[in-house]
């Protein structure tokens, strides 16, 4: 037989109109069984993906993918940043200083670490601003900044001024010997992730004051080109410093995180993948059926010259449509489906007034989605393989048939 005649035998099989209702009711079973299985594992996988790009491109890219620290107050900092810079991994070297304080507003008292960033420094949280607030930061010497979580809780808004504490490290009274200072809040930072909830940034020089570093500061912040060779880079910068200097990078305030994304992502996907694996397992029990079911038809067939190749043929093609149409349309839902969900979702917080991602809990407070080709066909070639593989051993059963048997069967 030709493979056209094969093809269309396959296609009456799987897909007939009129007669062979029982073989294309349990085609379009195993069809929907694939379908749903795909669509579920493609949102799944675009969500988790979403996650992971909300990491590296939202929250990695507003904190410094290397912290250099000094042991003692920094003050001639420039040429040892200068020098730095001409790394060829690191993107910018900025100052810094941290110093925990109290933030005081009425009643409403709140603790954080604060920064202090020159205001000239690109990227990080300053890029989160407006280019108004921007401006008023860097025009002010008395400006804040504060994530909009810390702002909610304190109840501040923009041009409020608030009261901020600062003990004095290793002293015996805390209370007499605290700096304070009266700061106005100039801008609040909403980068809709959890760095809302702790950010608060004044100017380089207020925070040296308030540290007590008297114009130094506590090191240096890094970007680098790199994201994941931050360890290597931090042991040679050290390397080429004096003593006195320590490193973190992001992978070990935030590393935890990435990590457990990644591991949900895999997790996931081997749970999902198993759905389909059911799902093509379904495909062997329908078409098993099939045979019995099209058991006069393939006798027929046998006696007009066909081989028990040819008629093995026609179920596995029936196998790989029923993997190709499942894989098509399975796409095509998974796609819309994950499409669908981030204004879903933000229409249920609209009319619940509730959130189901809180900055405080999780790394972002939106559901973020990420749709790669690359998983699409994936997530789809496996099926058809799988669908592929089922289809051999009812192939094998209708090839075993023996056309003689089952004609005197029908004919008593």
């Amino acid at each position: 037989m030709s493979r056209l005649e094969l093809l269309r035998i396959a296609l009456r099989y799987g897909f007939a109109f009129g007669r062979g209702y029982l073989s294309t009711f349990l085609s379009s079973l195993s069809t929907l069984g694939l379908v749903l299985a795909i669509a579920l594992l493609i949102t799944v996988l675009s969500v988790m993906n979403g996650f992971d790009k909300e990491m590296r491109e939202r929250i990695l890219a507003m904190v410094p993918h290397i912290t250099l620290y000094s042991q003692q107050p920094l003050r001639d900092w420039e040429p040892l940043a200068a020098t730095l810079a001409t790394h060829p991994e690191v993107v910018s070297v900025n100052p810094f200083v941290q110093f925990d304080a109290l933030f005081l507003r009425g009643r409403e008292i709140e603790t954080a670490t604060g920064i202090g960033l020159d205001a000239e420094t690109e990227g990080g949280l300053l890029a989160a601003l407006s280019p108004a607030q921007r401006a008023e930061f860097r025009a002010r010497p008395d400006s804040l900044l504060l994530g909009s979580g810390l702002a909610a809780r304190l109840e501040v808004t923009e041009g409020d001024n608030l009261t901020v504490i600062v003990p004095r490290a290793g002293s015996s009274n805390a209370a007499r010997d605290a700096r304070f200072a009266s700061v106005v809040l100039v801008g609040i930072v909403h980068t809709a992730t959890e760095l809302d909830e702790s950010a608060a940034v004044v100017r380089l020089a207020r925070a040296s004051e308030l540290a007590g570093l008297e114009g130094g500061i506590s090191g240096l912040q890094l970007r680098s080109r790199d994201l994941f060779s931050v360890d290597r880079l931090g042991w040679e910068l050290l390397n080429e410093l004096p003593s006195g200097f320590y490193s973190t990078n992001w992978m070990m305030t935030h590393g935890n995180l990435y990590a457990a994304i990644q591991l949900s992502r895999d997790l996931v996907s081997i749970l999902l993948f198993s759905i389909i694996a059911v799902a093509a397992f379904n495909v062997v029990s329908s078409l098993v059926l099939v045979v019995f079911d099209k058991q006069g038809d393939i006798a027929i067939l046998r006696t007009l010259g066909a081989t028990g190749a040819d008629i093995s043929w026609v179920f596995v093609i029936q196998g790989a449509m029923i993997g190709m149409v499942g894989g098509i349309l399975g796409s095509l839902c998974g796609v819309l489906l994950s499409l669908a969900i981030p204004p879903l979702v933000a229409g249920l917080e609209q009319l619940l007034g509730f959130h189901f991602l809180d900055t405080d809990v999780y790394p972002v407070s939106f559901l973020p989605v990420d749709i790669l080709a690359a998983d699409i066909l994936q997530v789809a070639g496996i099926a058809l393989l799988m669908c592929v593989l089922a289809a051999l051993y009812p192939a094998r059963r209708a090839a075993q048939l023996a056309p003689a048997l089952i004609l005197h069967q029908e004919r008593v």
